[in-house]
């Protein structure tokens, strides 16, 4: 349930039998033809699926991350490492503080990475919190979904061209790109990072039919929904 569907008091009610939550987080980044939104809208949905049978809050999801590298592409916002470590702890903290003490956070956006090192360390000095950090597209289920029906799969690509990533009158390419050199793009500055990618995909095709699309999201969601209602030990 979508935290913006309770009350204090319903919260409050929850937490009397539950304390577990999720945060999603993403980023607002180039994709491509798709909407700057991927990565945030992909985590909040897969953690708004995967929640929903158990009633378990999902808090509003952070929008912004870690992308320097497409600068050079408008609409792109990047944050401080330092902006997004202190952003992210203190919304845990305060999570912590109002009764929760199981946190999912469900990370869309390969980026921000250095969160999970953050989440572990507050563990050692909250030892009443358990944080959990999921890169749902990442995880060994959902991965091995991806590499069977295409291994050839990257950042804006047909792997997160679904439904709800595209954009309303917005005619998207098919076909195939050559897979970019990813050690090589890790050197360049926004400006040519942007002259070497063009449109903005790495590599891959641009687009699978639904019905395939439907099937990784399904595996998706029931990865997150073990994840979350698995152990917390």
């Amino acid at each position: 349930m979508h935290i913006s569907d309770m009350n204090w008091g319903q919260v409050e009610a929850y937490l009397k039998n539950d304390d577990r939550c999720i945060l999603p987080i993403g980023s607002t980044e180039q994709h491509g033809k798709l909407s700057l939104s991927v990565d945030s809208i992909l985590a909040e949905k897969v953690a708004l699926d995967a929640a929903k049978r158990k009633g378990i809050p999902v808090f509003p999801r952070l929008d912004y991350g870690l992308c320097p590298y497409f600068m050079a592409y408008p609409g792109t916002v990047s944050l401080q490492v330092s902006t997004l470590i202190a952003l992210v702890k203190d919304i845990i903290i305060s999570l912590k503080e109002t009764g929760f003490r199981r946190v999912l956070i469900v990370n869309g956006h390969g980026g921000n990475a250095p969160v999970g090192a953050m989440a572990l360390d507050l563990m050692r000095f909250y030892p009443e919190l358990t944080i959990k950090f999921h890169n749902w597209w990442m995880a060994p289920n959902t991965w091995a979904k991806v590499q069977e029906i295409d291994p050839v799969a990257s950042h804006a690509s047909w792997m997160e061209n679904f439904p709800w990533t595209r954009l309303k009158n917005v005619a998207l390419k098919n076909g195939k790109k050559k897979m970019i050199d990813l050690d090589y793009i890790r050197i360049l500055s926004p400006k040519a990072v942007r002259k070497f990618l063009g449109d903005g995909v790495f590599g891959g095709e641009y687009q699978k039919p639904d019905k395939v699309m439907l099937e990784l999201w399904d595996v998706a969601i029931e990865e997150t929904r073990l994840i979350l209602e698995g152990s917390w030990e």
